[in-house]
C-alpha cells in the first residue's frame, strides 16, 4: 500500500498515553518501494500541517496549536516520495497528560494499625462503592501508587500492564497510568478498587535487601472523570470514603516472594453490594511528598507485562513430597499454578536457576553476604500458597518476580502437569527490532542466550540480574546498550532510566552505582559513601545518552541529561585533580604536572570479575588509575561530542582540551619509553585501542601485543566487565579478525561457548558460573558479557551504525566472514525501516543481499575490498572468497 507506515509518538507505538511535552515527536516509515521524502503532511482532529517541505520522518515535532491536558488526539500522515503523494496513513493516537490543577483526588493509605516487618507485610485491599443515574458516555481512569497496584473496576482487572505504577526515583517522578474504564461502569452500583503491596517503595531491595527506601507507609491516588451523555461529568477519587482491609495476600515483597490464604479470600470485594462495614477507613495524607502532584508524570517506556508463558519441558520428583518443575528456559516472572489441591493444602514454591546433586533446586549460589550486618542473607524468591478447596482459583503471584527456570514445589498431594502448572514471563513490553542467525548453531544458541539474559533483566529498568539484586546497575546498561539498541526498542526505556540517574545524582556530582536509587537515607554513612562514584560505571550517565543519539537520533535526550553528564565529568575531574592513589604519592611525593588529570584514588568495580589476574590484593585496594582516568577521557570526549551537536560550542572547547589533558596525562602514566603499555593486561590494552588512547603510530604494536596476551593464555579471552564488550571488536577492527573468530569460537573457559556448552540459557555473571561438577557460582543470568552478540551483528553480518549519521540515516554494511561460517544474516528495524544483510559462500564465492530502507543510504565494503554506495532497495553484490 502506497501509505506511510509505522506511525510512533516519541519512542513508543499507537494510543501514548499522558505526553507532557507540548510538541511531542512523530515518526513514521515511508511507503514501501520509496526512495526518499521530499515532504509530509500531518493533520489531526484539531490542526492540519499542510504540505511541509522536509526529508525528515524521525522523530519530527507537532507544531499545531496547544492541546488541553487529558484529550486524545488522533493523527496522521501523508508524504511525497519519488513515488509521488502518498494515501493517509492509519489513524494513530496520543493522549495529553492531566494538568496538574486537574487534579480532584487526594492521596490515601489503608489503615495499617501495626507495620510488619519486611518480607511480611500484605497486600491491602481498597475499595470505594458510587452510584451513577446512567450508563457513563465516556470514562478514564488515572491511577498511580506508593507502592505496587492492580486496579478494579465492578470486578474487572483494568490493563494488562504488570508491577504498575513501576519503578523510578519516587521522589523526583512518579508514574501515572491511564486507561478507558467506559465499558466497564453500568448505571446503578458501581466499584472501583485496587490492591496495594510495598513493591519497590517499601520493600526489600538489592543485594543488601534493606527495606522503606522511600517511605514507610504505602498509598494510592486513583481518580475517575466519567462523562455523561448529556455532557456532564462525575469525578471519583481516593478520598475519606476509601475503605480498607487485609484479603488473601497475607504477604508480598518483590524479591522475597509472595504468600497466599486463599481461605482468607473476599468474594466480590471489587463488586457492588459487599458488605465493607467491618473494613476500616483509609487515610487521607496531604502532607510531605504526598503534597507533590508535580512529580507526577508519566512514562517515556513501554509497561511491563506479561510477555509470553512457558510449559514445563520436564517435572521429577527428587524425594517424596517434592517436585521439581523445569521451564526449559532462565526467565523472569512467575509461576502459575492451578491445581491447588484440598482445602488447607500449603504449598511453597522455590525459584532457581539451578539443580543440586540430586536433582532438587539449589540456591546456594544466591545467598547474599551483607558485610554490614555480619550475616548472610536468604536469597528469597519462595511463594506459598494455601488452598481453599474452591474449583477456580488459581495462584499467580503477580505482586513479585522471580529470577529462575527451574520451581520446588513441596506439599502439593498430587502430579503436576503442563496443564496445570505454567511460568509467566514478565518484563517490559519492548519492540523487538533486531535478528541475528548463521551456519554455527552455537552461536545461534549464543545469542538467543543474550536476547533471554536482556529480556530477563528488562523488567521496568536495566537491572543486573533477576534474582539476587535487581537493581539497575550503572555499568551493565552502560556496556550492554549498543546491544539492546540492536535487539530491541530501548530509546524511551533508556530515557526513563536516565531521568531518574539524574535524579539520584549526588549534590557533588558522583552518581550512585545503581538507579533509582532507594538508599538516600544512607548517604550519611562512610561505607555507602565510599562505593559511589565509581569509574565505568558513572559514565552511563555520559555513555547511554550518547548511545541513545546515535541509535535513535534523539537530541532531546542530549539536551535532557546535558546537566547531568557535565556534573559526572566535573566529578571525576576534580577527584583526579585533589586525591592520588596513596603508593604513588609515597613512590613520587611530588605529584608530576600531568598527575592533575589522572583519576587514581577512590573506590572503583574497575575491571569486575576478570579471569586470570594474578595481582591478589583486594580489588578495592588495587590502583584503578588506568581504567578511571580511561573513562573520565572517554566520557570528556563524548561531552565534548555532545556539545557540538547540541550547538554549545563553549562547551565542546571546554571538554574537547579536558579529554585532551586527561589522554596525555594516560599516557605519560601508562605507556613506556619502548611504547608498550605498564599495565599489561588484555583489558587495559583493548580499552587503550577502543577509546583510542594510544598514539595512532603505537596502535599496531599494540593490537600485536593484545594477541601475544591471548596466545599467552592458551587462546582464551582475559577480560572482566567492562573491557569484553569491545575486545572482539578490536581486534577485528586492527586486523586480527581471525583471532576474533577464535575467541568467539572458544569451548574451554573462560568463553562465551563454555557456558553454551554446559547448557546455559541465559549469560552468567561470572567466567566460571558452573563447575565442571555442575556447582553454580554467582549470577547465571547477567546479560553483560552477551555484549559480545554485538559483533555478530556488527562484524560477523556487517550491519554498523555511523557516529556522523545518528539514527542509521546513512550506515555500513561490511561483513567479516570467518570462524568456517558459511552463512550469516541479520535484520534490524531502524528507525526508517527494516535493514538487513544476508551472505552466503558457495563454489569459492561469497553472496552478499543487502535491503536499504527508504529515506537512507548505505556504505556497502564487500570482503575483497570493494567499496559502493547503496540507495534504498535490495542489492546483490559476489566476489571471490579469497
Amino acid at each position: 500500500m502506497n501509505q506511510p507506515t509505522r506511525p510512533r509518538v516519541e519512542h513508543l507505538d499507537d494510543d501514548v498515553q499522558g505526553i507532557r511535552h507540548p510538541a511531542p515527536r512523530l515518526s513514521w516509515w515511508l511507503p514501501a518501494g520509496a526512495g526518499s521524502q521530499v515532504a509530509y503532511r500531518i493533520r489531526t482532529d484539531v490542526w492540519d500541517s499542510g504540505r511541509v517541505e522536509s526529508d525528515q520522518s524521525v522523530l519530527v515535532p507537532y507544531s499545531g496549536p496547544a492541546i488541553p491536558g487529558g484529550r486524545r488526539v488522533t493523527w496522521q500522515v501523508k508524504v511525497w516520495t519519488d513515488l509521488g503523494e502518498s494515501d493517509w496513513s492509519e489513524p494513530a493516537h496520543w493522549e495529553t497528560a492531566l494538568e496538574l490543577d486537574s487534579w480532584q483526588a487526594s492521596w490515601i493509605e489503608p489503615a495499617e494499625d501495626t507495620v510488619a516487618e519486611p518480607g511480611d507485610r500484605p497486600a491491602y485491599l481498597l475499595r470505594r462503592e458510587f452510584t451513577l443515574h446512567e450508563a457513563p458516555e465516556h470514562a478514564r481512569v488515572r491511577v498511580t501508587a506508593h507502592g505496587i497496584y492492580e486496579l478494579f473496576v465492578n470486578g474487572v482487572r483494568v490493563g494488562e500492564d504488570e508491577l504498575t505504577p513501576g519503578f523510578t526515583a519516587y521522589r523526583a517522578h512518579l508514574q501515572v497510568q491511564s486507561h478507558d474504564v467506559t465499558g466497564l461502569l453500568r448505571q446503578g452500583p458501581n466499584v472501583i478498587g485496587a490492591v496495594l503491596s510495598d513493591g519497590w517503595f517499601r520493600g526489600r531491595f538489592g543485594f543488601h535487601r534493606v527495606a522503606d527506601g522511600y517511605g514507610t507507609r504505602t498509598a494510592l491516588l486513583a481518580q475517575l472523570d466519567i462523562q455523561a451523555a448529556d455532557g456532564g461529568t462525575v469525578t471519583v477519587g481516593t478520598d475519606a470514603d476509601w475503605r480498607s482491609t487485609v484479603g488473601e495476600i497475607v504477604a508480598a515483597d518483590l524479591m522475597d516472594g509472595q504468600r497466599v490464604d486463599f481461605r482468607r479470600a473476599i468474594p466480590g470485594w471489587a463488586e457492588p453490594g459487599l458488605d465493607d462495614a467491618a473494613w476500616s477507613k483509609a487515610t487521607v495524607r496531604d502532607d510531605g511528598l504526598y503534597a507533590d502532584f508535580g512529580r507526577l508524570t508519566t512514562s517515556p517506556a513501554p509497561p511491563v507485562r506479561r510477555v509470553e508463558t512457558l510449559a514445563p519441558v520436564a517435572v521429577t520428583s527428587p524425594r517424596p513430597g517434592v517436585q521439581v518443575v523445569d521451564f526449559g528456559q532462565n526467565i523472569n516472572g512467575w509461576v502459575r499454578l492451578s491445581e491447588l489441591g484440598p482445602r488447607g493444602t500449603k504449598v511453597t514454591l522455590t525459584h532457581g536457576e539451578a539443580l543440586g546433586p540430586e536433582g532438587d533446586v539449589t540456591m546456594d549460589h544466591l545467598a547474599v553476604a551483607d558485610d554490614t550486618q555480619g550475616v548472610t542473607l536468604d536469597p528469597g524468591q519462595r511463594d506459598e500458597v494455601i488452598s481453599a478447596g474452591r474449583p477456580g482459583d488459581v495462584f499467580e503471584p503477580r505482586h513479585t518476580t522471580h529470577g529462575f527456570r527451574y520451581v520446588r514445589v513441596e506439599g502439593l498431594p498430587v502430579s503436576l502437569s503442563k496443564d496445570t502448572v505454567s511460568a509467566a514471563v514478565v518484563h517490559t513490553d519492548l519492540r523487538r527490532t533486531g535478528w541475528f542467525r548463521c551456519s554455527d548453531e552455537r552461536l545461534n544458541r549464543l545469542h538467543e542466550a543474550a536476547v533471554w539474559s536482556f529480556r530477563d533483566n528488562a523488567c521496568d529498568v536495566p537491572t543486573d540480574c533477576p534474582q539476587r539484586e535487581r537493581a539497575g546497575f550503572t555499568g551493565d546498561w552502560q556496556i550492554f546498550v549498543p546491544t539492546a539498541a540492536f535487539l530491541y526498542d530501548v530509546a524511551g526505556f533508556s530515557v526513563k532510566w536516565l531521568r531518574d540517574l539524574a535524579a539520584d545524582q549526588w549534590p557533588d556530582g558522583r552518581l550512585p552505582n545503581w538507579a533509582p536509587e532507594p538508599g538516600h537515607a544512607r548517604r550519611s554513612e562512610d561505607m555507602y559513601a565510599y562505593i559511589t562514584g565509581s569509574a565505568g560505571w558513572g559514565d552511563a550517565a555520559v555513555i547511554v545518552p550518547w548511545e541513545i543519539y546515535l541509535a535513535y537520533g534523539d537530541q532531546r535526550v542530549l539536551a535532557d541529561q546535558y546537566a547531568s553528564m557535565a556534573r559526572w565529568v566535573a566529578y571525576g575531574a576534580r577527584i583526579a585533580r585533589e586525591q592520588r592513589f596513596p603508593e604513588r604519592a609515597a613512590v613520587r611525593p611530588v605529584a608530576a604536572p600531568h598527575e592533575a588529570y589522572l583519576w587514581d584514588s577512590g573506590f572503583h568495580w574497575g575491571e569486575w570479575l576478570e579471569p586470570r589476574h594474578a595481582d591478589d590484593t583486594p580489588f578495592y585496594l588495587q590502583d584503578h588509575g588506568p581504567v578511571a582516568t580511561a573513562y573520565l577521557y572517554w566520557s570528556a570526549h563524548l561531552l565534548s561530542r555532545v556539545a557540538t551537536v547540541l550547538g554549545k560550542a563553549d562547551g565542546a572547547a571546554e571538554y574537547g582540551e579536558l579529554a585532551a589533558r586527561v589522554r596525555d596525562a594516560w599516557r605519560a602514566e601508562f605507556i613506556r619509553p619502548d611504547g608498550s603499555l605498564s599495565v599489561d593486561t588484555q583489558a587495559n590494552h583493548v580499552r587503550a585501542l577502543a577509546f583510542g588512547l594510544v598514539p595512532e603510530e603505537l596502535r599496531a604494536q599494540t593490537a600485536q601485543r593484545l594477541v601475544e596476551l591471548i596466545r599467552a593464555a592458551d587462546t582464551h579471552l582475559g577480560t572482566g566487565f567492562l573491557a569484553t564488550p569491545y575486545l572482539l571488536p578490536v581486534l577485528a577492527d586492527t586486523g586480527h579478525t581471525d583471532v576474533a573468530y577464535e575467541l568467539l569460537l572458544q569451548d574451554t573457559r573462560p568463553s562465551w561457548l563454555a557456558m553454551i556448552d554446559q547448557g546455559a540459557t541465559t549469560v552468567w555473571e561470572d567466567w566460571d558460573g558452573v563447575d565442571d561438577d555442575g556447582t553454580p557460582h554467582a549470577s547465571l543470568n547477567h546479560y553483560s558479557k552477551g555484549a559480545v552478540v554485538s559483533f555478530l551483528h556488527r562484524h560477523v553480518a556487517g550491519i554498523r551504525p555511523r557516529q556522523d549519521a545518528p539514527a542509521y540515516r546513512h550506515f555500513d554494511i561490511r561483513p567479516e566472514p570467518g570462524g568456517g561460517l558459511v552463512s550469516a544474516e541479520a535484520e534490524f528495524d531502524s528507525p526508517y525501516g527494516r535493514i538487513s544483510s544476508r551472505w552466503h559462500v558457495s563454489k569459492g564465492r561469497f553472496h552478499l543481499t543487502v535491503t536499504v530502507p527508504a529515506g537512507t543510504t548505505a556504505t556497502v565494503t564487500m570482503p575483497d575490498g570493494r567499496v559502493f554506495d547503496a540507495g534504498p532497495g535490495e542489492h546483490h553484490e559476489t566476489c571471490p572468497t579469497s
